[in-house]
């Protein structure tokens, strides 16, 4: 039975205020780092984890946040995950000690991936198939690619006008008000064919790539040979060894292994994977340059990244109509390519830069290349012939482009640390930003090639069915 208007808002608008938060607070933070490091006493390690405590747990968790929602239900599990969202939000914003801080931004990434898959699987199982169905998911993609780009512009005002602290704190009456709606208009349904939870799987891969980031932060100080950097990084290569054993023997793994015999599903994996160890850490290094080094408030380094998340929206909307004329591997090689050189340019930043050549120019060029590649890169990687897994390759696609980035985060803020060579003169700083993204263009130069190789030429698509008239369903604007 179709719902009714109201109650059919009540949903969209729901799912959609949950992504924007969940997709917000992944880049928010990003121009609040100096004044979080101000107030807490951070130390550069510290800063990093504010952002991958956050991201590791997000995407290490989400998979099994998805199955959840399937089998205990979405209405319950999205006011769950909302709920632990907002009161990790609560307790960061209200941090006194690094480690509160550290923490809290854990616990948020528990609640995002908790509420991410929820706020799709809502909409996809409450909105009647046709057109409601199709504005809705494309007012959710929208709001979703606002809220990132929207990330440092927001994070920029409420530092500048209010405190650092407002970044989390924002999310609070916003999450209130979305856990009571949701609690009074949205109905229950779930998937009566899901049995059991992955969770020994989820906890693995998790704790396995938090380990593996924390070897490698610890290899600047303590040097590789050390038992402090070498201790986890064996240990979080033995738990995602594990992880693979635990997948191949669960009767329903977090990750069913036999995707990967599929060329189109692990080419297109590894790739974004390996982009995501550069591009994520491009909003980490110009926020901490233009703040550190050219002496920018919060607000003005808000404002001046909002060219590029614009850029990468527009490279995102175009990249469908250049798929249609030259294919989805050679856009993807080119948008790796393009990204790659805009890394190159970042790369030759000084403490003197000026914005249109240290920022802007490079900028845009990095984010209309990142733009560029994620689409056909997303679309090869849930490319498949059954229609039963797109939803499980989706899933797979955003977990391998978080996790790419909370351990490339690491790797590049260990190079950029290395070159620095614990110096904080503005010139030392910018050309310790500028080392990060130079390995940054190397590793997408290794991408380039890689996609080159192994991405395949065509795709074996599911056979479009004809769907019978869908029933009438109330009109979304």
């Amino acid at each position: 039975m179709p719902l009714s208007a109201p109650r059919l808002w009540a949903v969209v608008l729901a799912a959609c205020a949950g992504q924007f938060l969940v997709v917000l607070d992944v880049s928010v933070v990003n121009v609040a780092l100096p004044s979080m490091r101000d107030t807490l006493a951070l130390s550069e390690t510290g800063l990093q984890w504010v952002v991958n405590a956050y991201t590791l747990t997000f995407s290490g968790l989400m998979l099994l946040g998805g199955r959840a929602a399937d089998l205990f239900g979405r209405k319950k599990v999205f006011l769950a995950g909302l709920a632990l969202f907002t009161a990790a939000s609560l307790a960061g914003g209200l941090a006194q000690e690094p480690w509160h801080l550290l923490a809290a931004r854990g616990i948020q990434g528990m609640g995002a991936a908790i509420l991410a898959p929820a706020t799709l699987t809502l909409l996809t199982t409450s909105v009647p198939e046709g057109p409601a169905r199709t504005k809705a998911i494309a007012t959710w993609s929208a709001v979703g690619a606002g809220g990132g780009a929207a990330g440092g512009l927001v994070g920029g005002v409420l530092t500048d006008a209010l405190s650092w602290r407002w970044v989390l704190l924002i999310n609070v009456p916003i999450g209130a008000l979305v856990v009571a709606a949701a609690a009074v208009w949205l109905t229950e349904s779930r998937e009566e064919t899901v049995r059991r939870l992955d969770v020994p799987g989820a906890l693995l891969v998790t704790l396995g790539l938090g380990a593996v980031a924390y070897g490698i932060v610890r290899t600047d100080s303590a040097g590789w040979a050390a038992p402090s950097a070498l201790g986890p990084l064996v240990a979080g290569l033995v738990l995602l060894g594990l992880f693979v054993l635990a997948e191949a023997r669960s009767p329903e793994p977090l990750v069913p292994l036999r995707l990967f015999r599929n060329r189109a599903v692990s080419a297109a994996n590894a790739a974004i994977f390996i982009n995501g160890l550069a591009m994520f850490a491009m909003w980490y290094f110009l926020s901490l340059y233009t703040q550190n080094v050219l002496g920018y408030t919060p607000l003005q380094a808000g404002f001046a990244l909002v060219p590029h998340s614009l850029t990468i929206v527009l490279g995102s909307k175009v990249a469908p109509l250049l798929m249609a004329r030259m294919g989805e591997r050679y856009l993807a090689v080119v948008g790796a390519a393009m990204a790659g050189l805009g890394y190159l340019w970042q790369g030759t930043m000084d403490a003197q830069g000026e914005y249109v050549t240290a920022i802007l120019g490079p900028g845009v060029v990095m984010a209309l290349g990142a733009g560029l590649a994620a689409t056909p890169l997303a679309t090869i990687a849930t490319a498949t012939e059954k229609p039963g897994e797109a939803g499980l390759l989706s899933g797979l696609f955003g977990t391998g482009r978080t996790m790419g980035g909370a351990l490339g985060l690491a790797v590049l803020s260990t190079a950029a640390a290395a070159r620095t060579g614990g110096r904080h003169d503005a010139a030392s700083l910018a050309a310790g930003y500028g080392m990060a993204f130079s390995v940054g263009a190397v590793l997408l130069g290794a991408c380039t090639l890689f996609m080159l190789a192994a991405l395949p030429r065509t795709l074996k698509r599911a056979p479009v069915v004809p769907e019978r008239e869908p029933a009438p369903a109330p009109e979304l604007p």
